[in-house]
């Protein structure tokens, strides 16, 4: 089973929130998830990004691949944090 870490949508009509979830590649995007690892909402200013640093560190290391926009926010998350 390949897995992915990647963003499933939440939330009302153009004001959208989204999950950083765990799941099997093959799923659709809203589709069941195995585990969620953080969220995601571009409607407060600055964006608010919350990852479980430990989960994330678990799945990678259990070869789940993540989608870009999920790496471009880590990498954000990492800049703020600093």
């Amino acid at each position: 089973m390949s897995v992915a870490i990647r963003l499933t949508r939440s939330g009302a009509k153009k004001k959208p929130f989204y999950r950083i979830v765990v799941m099997d590649k093959r799923n659709r995007r809203d589709g069941a998830f195995l585990d969620k690892i953080g969220h995601y909402n571009p409607n407060v200013d600055p964006a608010e990004i919350v990852i479980d640093q430990l989960k994330l560190d678990k799945w990678m290391k259990d070869g789940a691949q993540m989608s870009d926009t999920v790496l471009s926010l880590v990498r954000k998350q990492r800049t703020v944090a600093k």
